[in-house]
């Protein structure tokens, strides 16, 4: 036994974590090494134009997301949660095999950049349907007392797999040169990704399927975008709201602030990735501490703790590491928000679960999920760069902050669920 759970299902969260692992590497390996590949795509303008125009070939994928998250939360609650997570790792895989080997600008011109927007779209795609048929399965597959601890491993794996991407890059920067990265070593990553995406395919295929899709009834209510409106608007609303402040502050503190530290605070990509790459670290071994707390004294507690000091803390860090020169004063700003981060994505997709019934819950935690997710989390990156390029970089500071708060005012809203779940298996 493990924390309360069997062999059997520890086995399969482990199965489930592992391609969520891969999923998420192959999503970042496209925001870390933007910084090499954005003149091959874009060659003229200045290096915050080019990045520009990368953000909103990000925020593309970000906005098939929503598209995602309803036809493959669908199928994951019609079909089985393991069928929709074996379907978005394919997607992935076939996304990142497209970056790899899309020529450059001056190769093919104007279809460069469009075939980088059709990779995009088929990863949005992919990591839509993949939240929420992660957050669903690895929750249905833990046991209610150690729920919070089990289902912290979705954000353990998805920072892993972020963190992979930037180890892989802070690797390739020691073997090539700065010339080889940004001509053709920016592509070896996104080739990895597709060819562990193709092996995570296999071992998703084989999982074992949860006992909360299995005990349904084969005339259980139809999962639908008009079902879930009708029946579980409140939960809608929360779940969009809350996921805006939460994802926005993860895009802001993770993958921006790479970008941050070589753009505003002036550090060289190397050093920034290696300050990324600890805090990152850090990061990721506190969501199954958090996780713990959550089962002990409840999820609500956690997320209040989040809201109130996120507010706080947000104008204060980024206004102090936009003239930090330390890489280690750097690494323990960034540690302020992120540990206080902690305690809403260690258990954001699990309260989500919590919120909805079997026959509805992937859909229900996808759908608004990837609305709020689309919506702020995915132009974090190019509204910070738009106040950079106006002059006006603050203006961000106190734009996340305000976000944070509409997160905030979910939190107060929200039951703990650790005390009303819907999950009904022990």
């Amino acid at each position: 036994m493990a924390a309360g759970i069997d062999r059997s299902r520890l086995k399969a969260i482990i199965g489930g974590s592992a391609g969520n692992l891969v999923e998420w590497y192959d999503w970042y390996a496209y925001s870390v090494l933007s910084i090499y590949f954005a003149p091959v795509f874009f060659p003229d303008g200045d290096p915050t134009a080019q990045l520009l125009n990368t953000a909103a070939i990000f925020a593309v994928g970000f906005l098939m997301r929503p598209i995602g998250a309803w036809i493959m939360g669908i199928y994951a609650d019609r079909h089985g949660r393991k069928s929709g997570l074996a379907l978005s790792v394919g997607l992935m895989c076939a996304g990142s095999i497209l970056i790899a080997v899309t020529p450059g600008f001056a190769t093919i011109g104007v279809a460069a950049p469009l075939l980088l927007v059709v990779a995009r779209m088929l990863q949005g795609l992919s990591v839509g349907g993949e939240y929420g048929a992660s957050a669903t399965y690895l929750s249905e597959m833990a046991t209610r007392s150690a729920r919070g601890f089990w289902s912290s491993f979705q954000y353990v794996t998805l920072i892993a797999g972020q963190l992979a991407a930037l180890m892989t890059v802070l690797l390739l920067q020691l073997l090539l040169s700065e010339a080889a990265l940004d001509s053709w070593g920016w592509r070896i990553p996104f080739v990895i990704g597709a060819v562990l995406a193709l092996v995570v395919y296999i071992l998703r295929s084989r999982l074992a399927e949860t006992e909360s899709f299995k005990s349904q009834s084969h005339d259980r209510p139809v999962s639908n975008a008009r079902n879930l409106w009708r029946h579980h608007p409140r939960e809608f609303v929360l779940v969009a709201m809350i996921t805006a402040g939460g994802s926005m502050s993860f895009y802001a503190y993770t993958t921006y602030m790479q970008k941050f530290l070589v753009n505003t605070s002036g550090f060289d990509k190397q050093t920034a990735t290696a300050v990324m790459t600890a805090a990152l670290v850090v990061f990721m071994a506190m969501q199954p501490l958090w996780g713990i707390a959550s089962d002990r004294v409840g999820r609500k507690p956690l997320l209040l703790l989040f809201g109130f000091a996120g507010m706080a803390v947000t104008v204060p860090v980024f206004s102090a590491l936009a003239t930090v020169t330390s890489p280690l004063l750097a690494l323990i700003l960034i540690l302020v928000p992120l540990s206080l981060l902690g305690a809403y994505t260690s258990i954001s997709a699990l309260i989500k679960a919590e919120l909805f019934p079997a026959h509805i819950r992937t859909l229900g935690v996808s759908l608004p999920y990837a609305i709020g997710n689309t919506l702020f989390g995915g132009t974090a990156e190019y509204a910070a760069l738009w106040f950079k390029r106006i002059g006006a970089e603050s203006g961000f500071y106190w734009y996340l902050t305000i976000i944070i708060g509409v997160a905030l005012v979910g939190f107060i809203l929200l039951p703990d669920t650790k005390h009303t779940s819907l999950i009904a298996e022990d």
